[in-house]
């Protein structure tokens, strides 16, 4: 399972937020629902990607991210000549912590397609 605990070290101060940040897109993309935020049918390329902190709440044994994610989709070509082209993505996603161990969860919340990078 996936784990942040090492940002909760910040909880509830005003640098959780961007250590926040630094953890997840430290992350391996693999464990963010990112595919489910592509809109051409492409792969997505999160070597690149770009994460913001829109907002946190605590609830009961939780804490609770609503975060902004740009990554790249890389679209294959539509026929042998066709070369795979680059579609710039912005997806919300949020994010269940767990408050004792740290272990995450992500989810889709809203899928905005082409975005900058």
């Amino acid at each position: 399972m996936l784990n942040l605990y090492d940002a909760l070290a910040f909880r509830g101060t005003t640098e959780f937020p961007a250590r926040l940040k630094c953890a997840i897109e430290a992350l391996d993309a693999g464990y963010m629902p990112l595919h489910q935020c592509v809109n051409q049918g492409g792969q997505a390329d999160a070597s690149h990607m770009a994460v913001t902190v829109l907002d946190v709440t605590e609830v009961q044994d939780d804490i609770r991210a609503r975060i902004g994610v740009f990554f790249t989709e890389v679209v294959g070509g539509c026929s042998c000549g066709d070369e795979p082209f680059e579609q710039p993505v912005y997806c919300e996603l949020g994010v269940t912590i767990d408050r004792q161990s740290g272990d995450a969860v992500f989810n889709v919340i809203e899928t905005a397609g082409q975005g900058g990078i």
